[in-house]
Formats: structure tokens, sequence, C-alpha cells
């Protein structure tokens, strides 16, 4: 198994799901403007600032994260080169502190915020507070979405990187 080859793929795929947090920062800032040109109702002018935030929220996010892994990827090669089994290790350190990190955020807090924030929809009544929750909730499952599948990709990595480990 090409280590340096996995490394470099596992970057990409991860460069794509950073993307796609800004794509959905450009979708609520234009939700937001939308809402802002269009909307008649109290309720869809509610919208405007929360969908702002989040959208812009999302684009720092995305643009932090693609700018993390781009910088990681580039210096693969070197760092492979360099020395391989340390390459390794280190890998398998980083991809142990993020798995910690999704194990309490992604699969503990966010669910019990989207909860929260669900059930504060029903208790208050004004349209802000109920397009800032909605907002929320969108937000927090979208931030899931990625961030399960991110997951996901850092198992089979770190798998990847453990059998070649272990095959040498």
């Amino acid at each position: 198994m090409d280590i340096l080859k996995t490394s470099i793929d596992w970057a990409r795929a991860e460069l794509l799901s950073n993307g796609l947090f800004a794509i959905f920062g450009a979708m609520f800032l234009v939700a937001s403007l939308l809402f802002w040109s269009r909307g008649e109702t109290e309720m869809a002018k509610a919208f405007v600032f929360p969908m702002m935030i989040a959208g812009v929220l999302m684009l720092i996010l995305g643009g932090g994260l693609f700018y993390g892994t781009w910088k990681s990827l580039t210096g693969f090669s070197t760092a492979f080169a360099d020395d391989n089994a340390r390459f390794i290790g280190l890998e398998v350190q980083r991809i142990d502190r993020t798995m910690s990190q999704y194990g309490s955020a992604v699969f503990n807090v966010i669910p019990l915020l989207i909860t929260a924030a669900a059930l504060l929809i029903v208790f208050m009544n004004s349209p802000g507070w109920r397009a800032a929750f909605i907002t929320v909730i969108i937000f927090l499952g979208l931030i899931m979405l990625i961030d399960i599948n991110a997951n996901a990709r850092l198992e089979r990595y770190k798998a990847d990187l453990v059998s070649a480990t272990s095959s040498r």
C-alpha cells in the first residue's frame, strides 16, 4: 500500500468537505439576501440576520479548515520522505485527537444543542427567536452531516495507516 498516496487522497477528500462548508455558507448568505429583498412577512424578515450570521460563520469555518488541510497536504511529501515511520506515527496521533473531539462534539454536544433549539422553538413565540433557532438547527445539522462523513473517512484512513504499519 502506498501510504503517501493514501494520505494525499484522504486530504483531498477533506478539502472537498471543507469546500462544502463554504458552499453552505454562501447558500446561507444568498438565503439571507433573498429574505431581505423578497420577504414580506415578519417571519421572513426575521431570518435575515440569523442566516447572515450562519453564512459568515460557515464561510469562516470552511476557509479555516480548507487552509489547514491544504497546508498539511503540501507538507505530506516532505514529511513522508524525511521519516515515513514518524510521519505515520504523527498522523495516527493527530487522527486519534481529532476523533476524540468528534466523539464529544459531533456525536454528543451538537445533537443536544439541536434538541434544545427545537424545544425552544415551541416556547418562544416571537419571529426573531424562532428564526434564530430554526437557523441554528439547520446550521448544526449541516455541520453534523459533514463531520460524520469526515469521521468515517478518518476511521478508514487510520485503519489504512495501521495496516500499512503492521504489514512492514
